[in-house]
């Protein structure tokens, strides 16, 4: 409990002198929870992990061989995923808890090793051949798979993020890639629309009673990738007509989730976005102007900003459960 709670109680006369001193007796003296940090520096092992095998290949290549490495880095993967699957829990449509403290790291380092070996395996001997989309469809099956499969949000993270790539491939015409020229309106248009699909997916899935807890995650990408690629096409494409009232639709969606949820994360990235395309559409109509009035825009706009979001509870209050 917070020193601040404690006087306030005490002023109001809602705790005896004796039951406080007994709370911050009892607060100083309980163990400190060390969860989130150790997650975190498993979560950095298994990054800095595959960073090492990846230095370990580069120093080696020449006397191992590529074939050797390749069959060593899929001999792990799937030692991984051997681990994943023996000791997995039955399947169910809510959230289950994890059978081992570093089961969700083992299948998270099984992914990993899986996308090292493909991209291994493809830049040496081009098993994919020109076909990029197939490199990215692979392993969004894989990993979409295994995330309901074995309820893991870290696997559904790369699964999204494999959708994101193959769907970008998939619309991307060759010569864009081959002239890395990314000012596509087929990237733009497909970011919007994953970015749409990521948001209602959530929506089914509560309603349908089915992965409830994984909302979190298909709307963080959601509100990302949607709202980036409105952003991107009002600047990089100059269609500010059709891209701005989308951008205007996606704020007000991610408020109102916001408002129902109280989320503040939410509405704080809501309105950034907002701000980022409203004050991007008043420069494109209000130029040559003076210093002075960009400076007192930039001062008065941003301080109302903070305030908004300083003063979110009342905001975000409202009756529903």
């Amino acid at each position: 409990m917070r020193p601040y709670i404690l006087r306030d109680l005490l002023r109001q006369e809602l705790l005896t002198p004796e039951d406080a001193a007994k709370i911050e007796q009892f607060e100083s003296a309980k163990p400190f929870s060390l969860h989130w940090e150790l997650k975190t520096l498993l979560y950095l092992g298994v990054i800095l992990l595959n960073l090492g095998l990846g230095f370990l290949i580069y120093q080696n290549i020449d006397t191992v061989g590529h074939a050797v490495l390749i069959a060593l880095i899929g001999a792990a993967g799937a030692g991984c995923f051997w681990y994943a699957i023996r000791h997995r829990q039955p399947f169910s449509a809510g959230e289950t808890e994890s059978p081992t403290p570093y089961y969700d790291y083992i299948l998270l380092l099984g992914c990993f090793l899986f996308l090292i070996m493909e991209g291994y395996a493809q830049f040496q001997y081009q098993i994919f051949g020109t076909r990029y989309g197939l490199a990215t469809f692979l392993p969004m099956v894989l990993f979409f798979g295994l995330a309901y499969r074995l309820d893991n949000r870290g696997v559904l993270s790369l699964g999204i993020t494999a959708l994101a790539s193959w769907l970008g491939l998939a619309v991307t015409p060759r010569e864009l890639l081959s002239n890395n020229d990314f000012n596509s309106a087929s990237i733009v248009h497909a970011g919007v629309f994953l970015g749409a699909t990521l948001s209602i997916v959530p929506f089914v899935s509560e309603r349908l009673h089915f992965k409830k807890h994984f909302s979190l995650t298909y709307l963080n990408f959601g509100v990302h990738i949607g709202m980036i690629s409105c952003l991107a096409g009002m600047m990089a494409l100059d269609q500010r007509v059709l891209y701005f009232p989308l951008l205007c639709l996606a704020v007000g969606f991610f408020i109102w989730y916001a408002r129902t949820r109280h989320s503040l994360y939410f509405l704080t990235v809501a309105v950034v976005y907002g701000y980022i395309g409203v004050t991007y559409m008043l420069f494109h109509f209000v130029r040559d102007m003076d210093f002075l009035f960009y400076l007192l825009y930039f001062i008065l706009s941003s301080t109302g900003v903070i305030i908004f979001l300083m003063n979110n509870k009342r905001f975000t209050k409202t009756d529903a459960p």
